[in-house]
Protein backbone atom coordinates (compact mmCIF):
# COMPACT_ATOMS: atom_id res chain seq x y z
CA UNK A 1 0.00 0.00 0.00
CA UNK A 2 1.41 3.37 -1.06
CA UNK A 3 -0.57 5.92 0.98
CA UNK A 4 -0.30 4.78 4.60
CA UNK A 5 -0.70 6.91 7.76
CA UNK A 6 3.10 6.91 8.07
CA UNK A 7 3.33 8.26 4.50
CA UNK A 8 1.03 11.20 5.28
CA UNK A 9 2.61 11.98 8.66
CA UNK A 10 6.11 12.04 7.22
CA UNK A 11 4.91 14.05 4.21
CA UNK A 12 3.53 16.77 6.50
CA UNK A 13 6.72 16.77 8.58
CA UNK A 14 8.77 17.01 5.38
CA UNK A 15 6.63 19.90 4.12
CA UNK A 16 7.27 21.85 7.32
CA UNK A 17 11.03 21.34 7.52
CA UNK A 18 11.39 22.07 3.79
CA UNK A 19 9.38 25.28 4.17
CA UNK A 20 11.65 26.25 7.06
CA UNK A 21 14.71 25.63 4.88
CA UNK A 22 13.34 27.42 1.80
CA UNK A 23 12.46 30.52 3.83
CA UNK A 24 16.22 31.11 3.81
CA UNK A 25 16.18 31.52 0.01
CA UNK A 26 15.73 35.20 0.94
CA UNK A 27 18.82 35.20 3.17
CA UNK A 28 20.90 36.74 0.32
CA UNK A 29 18.87 39.92 0.88
CA UNK A 30 19.95 39.87 4.54
CA UNK A 31 23.57 39.48 3.44
CA UNK A 32 23.32 42.43 1.03
CA UNK A 33 21.57 44.56 3.66
CA UNK A 34 24.38 43.86 6.14
CA UNK A 35 27.15 44.98 3.79
CA UNK A 36 27.86 41.81 1.79
CA UNK A 37 28.22 41.32 -1.98
CA UNK A 38 27.59 38.49 -4.49
CA UNK A 39 30.80 36.77 -3.38
CA UNK A 40 29.66 36.88 0.25
CA UNK A 41 26.32 35.37 -0.79
CA UNK A 42 28.22 32.51 -2.40
CA UNK A 43 30.35 31.92 0.71
CA UNK A 44 27.53 32.19 3.27
CA UNK A 45 25.06 30.10 1.29
CA UNK A 46 27.80 27.71 0.25
CA UNK A 47 29.03 26.98 3.79
CA UNK A 48 25.56 25.65 4.56
CA UNK A 49 25.86 23.12 1.75
CA UNK A 50 29.52 22.39 2.57
CA UNK A 51 28.65 21.42 6.15
CA UNK A 52 25.76 19.36 4.83
CA UNK A 53 28.01 17.59 2.32
CA UNK A 54 30.99 17.00 4.64
CA UNK A 55 28.75 15.56 7.35
CA UNK A 56 26.95 13.26 4.90
CA UNK A 57 29.12 10.12 5.33
CA UNK A 58 28.72 10.36 9.12
CA UNK A 59 25.00 11.15 8.78
CA UNK A 60 24.43 8.21 6.42
CA UNK A 61 26.27 5.80 8.72
CA UNK A 62 24.30 7.15 11.71
CA UNK A 63 20.96 6.64 9.96
CA UNK A 64 21.76 2.99 9.26
CA UNK A 65 23.08 2.53 12.81
CA UNK A 66 20.54 4.25 15.12
CA UNK A 67 17.51 4.33 12.83
CA UNK A 68 15.69 6.72 10.50
CA UNK A 69 13.20 8.17 12.99
CA UNK A 70 15.73 8.90 15.74
CA UNK A 71 18.01 10.54 13.19
CA UNK A 72 15.14 12.66 11.85
CA UNK A 73 14.33 13.78 15.40
CA UNK A 74 17.92 14.93 15.92
CA UNK A 75 17.90 16.81 12.60
CA UNK A 76 14.57 18.46 13.45
CA UNK A 77 15.97 19.72 16.77
CA UNK A 78 18.89 21.36 14.94
CA UNK A 79 16.50 22.81 12.34
CA UNK A 80 14.36 24.21 15.18
CA UNK A 81 17.24 25.78 17.11
CA UNK A 82 19.16 27.32 14.20
CA UNK A 83 16.63 29.97 13.02
CA UNK A 84 16.28 31.36 16.55
CA UNK A 85 20.07 31.60 16.90
CA UNK A 86 20.16 33.93 13.85
CA UNK A 87 18.26 36.45 15.99
CA UNK A 88 21.39 36.93 18.08
CA UNK A 89 23.45 38.15 15.11
CA UNK A 90 22.67 41.84 14.64
CA UNK A 91 26.11 43.26 13.76
CA UNK A 92 27.29 44.14 10.22
CA UNK A 93 28.44 41.09 8.28
CA UNK A 94 32.12 42.00 8.53
CA UNK A 95 32.22 41.92 12.34
CA UNK A 96 29.99 38.84 12.71
CA UNK A 97 31.30 36.81 9.76
CA UNK A 98 32.73 33.85 11.71
CA UNK A 99 29.73 33.30 14.05
CA UNK A 100 27.43 33.63 11.05
CA UNK A 101 29.35 30.97 9.10
CA UNK A 102 29.42 28.61 12.10
CA UNK A 103 25.67 28.98 12.51
CA UNK A 104 25.12 28.32 8.81
CA UNK A 105 27.24 25.17 9.16
CA UNK A 106 25.16 23.93 12.12
CA UNK A 107 21.98 24.64 10.17
CA UNK A 108 23.38 22.71 7.19
CA UNK A 109 24.11 19.62 9.31
CA UNK A 110 20.53 19.71 10.60
CA UNK A 111 19.14 19.75 7.08
CA UNK A 112 21.52 16.95 6.02
CA UNK A 113 20.18 14.71 8.77
CA UNK A 114 16.52 15.52 8.01
CA UNK A 115 16.91 15.25 4.26
CA UNK A 116 18.75 11.92 4.25
CA UNK A 117 16.76 10.23 7.02
CA UNK A 118 13.34 11.15 5.64
CA UNK A 119 14.04 9.75 2.17
CA UNK A 120 15.63 6.63 3.65
CA UNK A 121 12.52 6.19 5.82
CA UNK A 122 10.32 6.44 2.73
CA UNK A 123 12.49 4.01 0.73
CA UNK A 124 11.90 1.51 3.55
CA UNK A 125 8.10 1.78 3.68
CA UNK A 126 7.24 2.22 -0.02
CA UNK A 127 6.42 -0.84 -2.18
CA UNK A 128 9.56 -1.62 -4.19
CA UNK A 129 7.61 -2.02 -7.45
CA UNK A 130 6.23 1.54 -7.04
CA UNK A 131 9.37 3.14 -5.63
CA UNK A 132 9.82 5.88 -8.27
CA UNK A 133 6.12 6.77 -8.15
CA UNK A 134 6.08 6.74 -4.35
CA UNK A 135 9.19 8.89 -3.94
CA UNK A 136 7.84 11.27 -6.56
CA UNK A 137 4.48 11.65 -4.84
CA UNK A 138 6.07 11.97 -1.40
CA UNK A 139 8.39 14.62 -2.81
CA UNK A 140 5.37 16.81 -3.55
CA UNK A 141 5.34 17.64 0.15
CA UNK A 142 8.84 19.10 -0.14
CA UNK A 143 7.94 21.00 -3.29
CA UNK A 144 4.94 22.55 -1.55
CA UNK A 145 7.31 23.48 1.25
CA UNK A 146 9.67 25.12 -1.25
CA UNK A 147 6.72 27.18 -2.53
CA UNK A 148 5.34 28.11 0.90
CA UNK A 149 8.64 28.97 2.60
CA UNK A 150 9.68 31.98 0.47
CA UNK A 151 6.10 33.32 0.42
CA UNK A 152 5.84 33.22 4.21
CA UNK A 153 9.36 34.63 4.47
CA UNK A 154 8.60 37.54 2.14
CA UNK A 155 5.38 38.37 4.02
CA UNK A 156 7.15 38.24 7.38
CA UNK A 157 10.07 40.24 6.01
CA UNK A 158 7.77 42.98 4.77
CA UNK A 159 5.89 43.33 8.07
CA UNK A 160 8.38 42.29 10.76
CA UNK A 161 11.82 42.36 9.15
CA UNK A 162 14.31 39.52 9.22
CA UNK A 163 13.42 38.65 12.82
CA UNK A 164 9.96 37.63 11.58
CA UNK A 165 11.54 35.45 8.88
CA UNK A 166 13.73 33.63 11.41
CA UNK A 167 10.86 33.09 13.86
CA UNK A 168 8.48 31.60 11.28
CA UNK A 169 11.26 29.29 10.06
CA UNK A 170 11.80 28.06 13.62
CA UNK A 171 8.09 27.48 14.17
CA UNK A 172 7.84 25.39 11.00
CA UNK A 173 10.70 23.16 12.14
CA UNK A 174 9.05 22.81 15.55
CA UNK A 175 5.87 21.52 13.88
CA UNK A 176 7.96 19.00 11.93
CA UNK A 177 9.55 17.79 15.17
CA UNK A 178 6.17 17.19 16.81
CA UNK A 179 4.37 15.54 13.88
CA UNK A 180 6.68 12.57 13.35
CA UNK A 181 7.02 11.53 17.01
CA UNK A 182 4.20 8.89 16.97
CA UNK A 183 5.82 6.97 14.08
CA UNK A 184 7.76 3.73 14.55
CA UNK A 185 11.15 2.96 13.05
CA UNK A 186 10.88 1.90 9.40
CA UNK A 187 13.65 -0.74 9.39
CA UNK A 188 15.92 -2.65 11.79
CA UNK A 189 18.73 -0.53 13.25
CA UNK A 190 22.39 -1.36 12.96
CA UNK A 191 22.17 -3.19 16.30
CA UNK A 192 19.82 -5.74 14.73
CA UNK A 193 21.05 -5.88 11.14
CA UNK A 194 24.54 -5.09 9.91
CA UNK A 195 26.35 -4.68 6.61
CA UNK A 196 30.09 -4.15 6.42
CA UNK A 197 29.83 -1.94 3.33
CA UNK A 198 30.99 1.59 4.17
CA UNK A 199 29.76 4.85 2.68
CA UNK A 200 32.87 5.26 0.52
CA UNK A 201 32.95 1.54 -0.26
CA UNK A 202 29.79 1.98 -2.35
CA UNK A 203 31.80 4.04 -4.85
CA UNK A 204 33.40 0.83 -6.08
CA UNK A 205 30.16 0.36 -8.01
CA UNK A 206 29.65 2.42 -11.18
CA UNK A 207 26.00 3.04 -10.33
CA UNK A 208 26.93 5.17 -7.33
CA UNK A 209 29.62 7.07 -9.25
CA UNK A 210 27.06 8.03 -11.92
CA UNK A 211 24.38 8.91 -9.35
CA UNK A 212 26.87 10.93 -7.30
CA UNK A 213 28.20 12.92 -10.27
CA UNK A 214 24.79 13.73 -11.76
CA UNK A 215 23.51 14.68 -8.30
CA UNK A 216 26.53 16.96 -7.81
CA UNK A 217 25.92 18.76 -11.12
CA UNK A 218 22.21 18.99 -10.34
CA UNK A 219 23.27 20.66 -7.08
CA UNK A 220 25.25 23.28 -9.01
CA UNK A 221 22.08 24.09 -10.94
CA UNK A 222 20.10 24.26 -7.69
CA UNK A 223 22.68 26.70 -6.29
CA UNK A 224 21.99 29.01 -9.21
CA UNK A 225 18.20 28.90 -8.94
CA UNK A 226 18.07 28.81 -5.14
CA UNK A 227 20.64 31.45 -4.22
CA UNK A 228 20.76 34.00 -7.04
CA UNK A 229 17.21 34.43 -8.35
CA UNK A 230 16.34 36.74 -5.43
CA UNK A 231 19.27 39.13 -6.19
CA UNK A 232 18.35 38.98 -9.91
CA UNK A 233 14.73 39.91 -9.21
CA UNK A 234 15.84 42.65 -6.80
CA UNK A 235 18.33 44.08 -9.31
CA UNK A 236 15.71 44.18 -12.10
CA UNK A 237 12.78 45.29 -9.91
CA UNK A 238 10.70 42.27 -10.89
CA UNK A 239 8.22 42.62 -8.05
CA UNK A 240 7.11 39.64 -5.96
CA UNK A 241 10.35 37.61 -5.74
CA UNK A 242 8.67 34.44 -4.50
CA UNK A 243 6.64 34.19 -7.75
CA UNK A 244 9.60 32.32 -9.27
CA UNK A 245 9.68 29.77 -6.46
CA UNK A 246 5.90 29.40 -6.58
CA UNK A 247 6.01 28.64 -10.33
CA UNK A 248 9.02 26.37 -9.83
CA UNK A 249 7.16 24.33 -7.24
CA UNK A 250 3.97 24.39 -9.31
CA UNK A 251 5.77 22.89 -12.31
CA UNK A 252 7.47 20.25 -10.17
CA UNK A 253 4.28 19.30 -8.32
CA UNK A 254 2.18 19.05 -11.49
CA UNK A 255 4.64 16.74 -13.27
CA UNK A 256 4.83 14.43 -10.23
CA UNK A 257 1.21 13.37 -10.80
CA UNK A 258 2.17 11.82 -14.16
CA UNK A 259 5.73 10.85 -13.25
CA UNK A 260 4.86 7.20 -12.61
CA UNK A 261 2.93 6.94 -15.89
CA UNK A 262 5.71 8.61 -17.89
CA UNK A 263 8.39 6.33 -16.44
CA UNK A 264 6.24 3.25 -17.07
CA UNK A 265 5.44 4.20 -20.67
CA UNK A 266 8.78 5.59 -21.86
CA UNK A 267 11.25 4.15 -19.34
CA UNK A 268 13.33 5.90 -16.70
CA UNK A 269 16.43 5.96 -18.93
CA UNK A 270 14.54 8.10 -21.48
CA UNK A 271 12.87 10.40 -18.97
CA UNK A 272 16.05 11.23 -17.05
CA UNK A 273 17.89 13.05 -19.91
CA UNK A 274 14.68 14.94 -20.74
CA UNK A 275 14.49 16.13 -17.14
CA UNK A 276 18.08 17.40 -17.32
CA UNK A 277 17.33 19.34 -20.52
CA UNK A 278 14.22 20.95 -19.00
CA UNK A 279 16.09 22.05 -15.89
CA UNK A 280 18.90 23.43 -18.04
CA UNK A 281 16.41 25.34 -20.23
CA UNK A 282 14.97 27.09 -17.17
CA UNK A 283 18.43 28.20 -16.03
CA UNK A 284 19.39 29.47 -19.48
CA UNK A 285 16.17 31.49 -19.68
CA UNK A 286 16.96 33.49 -16.52
CA UNK A 287 19.40 35.92 -18.24
CA UNK A 288 16.43 36.96 -20.42
CA UNK A 289 14.12 37.50 -17.44
CA UNK A 290 13.53 41.26 -17.56
CA UNK A 291 9.86 40.87 -16.62
CA UNK A 292 7.97 38.64 -14.22
CA UNK A 293 6.37 36.58 -17.00
CA UNK A 294 9.72 35.29 -18.28
CA UNK A 295 10.87 34.73 -14.69
CA UNK A 296 7.82 32.55 -14.08
CA UNK A 297 8.32 30.54 -17.30
CA UNK A 298 11.92 29.89 -16.25
CA UNK A 299 10.63 28.71 -12.88
CA UNK A 300 8.10 26.36 -14.49
CA UNK A 301 10.69 24.77 -16.82
CA UNK A 302 13.24 24.21 -14.06
CA UNK A 303 10.49 23.01 -11.75
CA UNK A 304 9.33 20.36 -14.22
CA UNK A 305 12.93 19.23 -14.69
CA UNK A 306 13.43 19.05 -10.92
CA UNK A 307 10.13 17.22 -10.47
CA UNK A 308 11.28 14.45 -12.80
CA UNK A 309 15.00 14.30 -12.02
CA UNK A 310 14.94 14.16 -8.21
CA UNK A 311 12.86 10.97 -7.77
CA UNK A 312 14.63 9.27 -10.68
CA UNK A 313 18.06 9.79 -9.09
CA UNK A 314 16.77 8.79 -5.66
CA UNK A 315 15.18 5.62 -7.02
CA UNK A 316 18.34 4.79 -8.96
CA UNK A 317 20.37 5.07 -5.74
CA UNK A 318 18.24 2.85 -3.47
CA UNK A 319 16.59 0.35 -5.81
CA UNK A 320 17.48 -3.29 -5.00
CA UNK A 321 19.69 -2.24 -2.06
CA UNK A 322 19.32 -3.87 1.38
CA UNK A 323 17.84 -1.87 4.26
CA UNK A 324 21.21 -1.93 6.03
CA UNK A 325 22.87 0.28 3.38
CA UNK A 326 19.91 2.38 2.17
CA UNK A 327 20.98 5.25 4.41
CA UNK A 328 24.41 5.26 2.77
CA UNK A 329 22.90 4.95 -0.73
CA UNK A 330 20.55 7.86 -0.03
CA UNK A 331 23.50 9.75 1.46
CA UNK A 332 25.44 9.49 -1.81
CA UNK A 333 22.48 10.94 -3.71
CA UNK A 334 21.70 13.73 -1.22
CA UNK A 335 25.38 14.35 -0.45
CA UNK A 336 26.08 14.78 -4.15
CA UNK A 337 23.38 17.43 -4.35
CA UNK A 338 24.74 19.25 -1.30
CA UNK A 339 28.31 19.11 -2.61
CA UNK A 340 27.09 20.63 -5.86
CA UNK A 341 25.17 23.33 -4.02
CA UNK A 342 28.29 24.21 -2.04
CA UNK A 343 30.61 24.29 -5.05
CA UNK A 344 27.99 26.06 -7.13
CA UNK A 345 27.25 28.68 -4.47
CA UNK A 346 30.92 29.52 -4.07
CA UNK A 347 31.96 29.44 -7.74
CA UNK A 348 28.79 31.02 -9.10
CA UNK A 349 28.94 33.72 -6.42
CA UNK A 350 32.35 34.87 -7.61
CA UNK A 351 31.34 34.52 -11.27
CA UNK A 352 28.35 36.78 -10.53
CA UNK A 353 30.61 39.28 -8.77
CA UNK A 354 33.15 39.40 -11.60
CA UNK A 355 31.01 38.90 -14.74
CA UNK A 356 27.41 39.57 -13.70
CA UNK A 357 24.31 37.47 -13.10
CA UNK A 358 23.73 36.64 -16.78
CA UNK A 359 27.04 34.77 -17.03
CA UNK A 360 26.33 33.16 -13.66
CA UNK A 361 23.14 31.51 -14.93
CA UNK A 362 24.79 30.47 -18.20
CA UNK A 363 27.47 28.64 -16.18
CA UNK A 364 24.80 27.00 -14.02
CA UNK A 365 23.13 25.77 -17.21
CA UNK A 366 26.46 24.40 -18.44
CA UNK A 367 26.66 22.13 -15.38
CA UNK A 368 23.47 20.40 -16.52
CA UNK A 369 24.98 19.90 -19.98
CA UNK A 370 27.87 18.02 -18.36
CA UNK A 371 25.36 15.90 -16.41
CA UNK A 372 23.67 14.99 -19.69
CA UNK A 373 27.00 13.91 -21.19
CA UNK A 374 27.83 11.73 -18.16
CA UNK A 375 24.48 9.95 -18.37
CA UNK A 376 24.82 9.48 -22.13
CA UNK A 377 28.23 7.81 -21.90
CA UNK A 378 27.66 5.61 -18.84
CA UNK A 379 27.56 1.85 -19.30
CA UNK A 380 23.98 0.99 -20.35
CA UNK A 381 23.48 -1.52 -17.51
CA UNK A 382 25.16 0.51 -14.76
CA UNK A 383 22.02 2.29 -13.53
CA UNK A 384 19.32 -0.26 -14.26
Amino acid sequence: MLYTPAFWAMALANLCHTASFSAFFLLPLYILEHGGNQGDIGVVMGIFALASAISRPWVAEMIDRIGRKRSYTLGSILMLASPFLYLGIQDPLGSAYLPFLLLRALHGVGLAICFTSVFTFMADILPQDRLNEGIGMFGISGLIGIAIGPILAEIMLEHFGFAGLFIVAGILSGISLIIHQPLKESAPTGEEESDLTTFFGLFRREKFIVVGLISLLFGVGLAGSGNFVAPLAEERNLGFISAYFFCYSGGAITIRFVNGWLSGKFGENRILPCSIVLYMAGLLLLPLAYNQEVLCVAGILSGIGHGLLFPLLNTMAVRDESASIRGKATGIFTGGIDSGIFAGSLILGYIGDWFGLNVLFLCAGLSMTIALIIFRFRRPDSCN
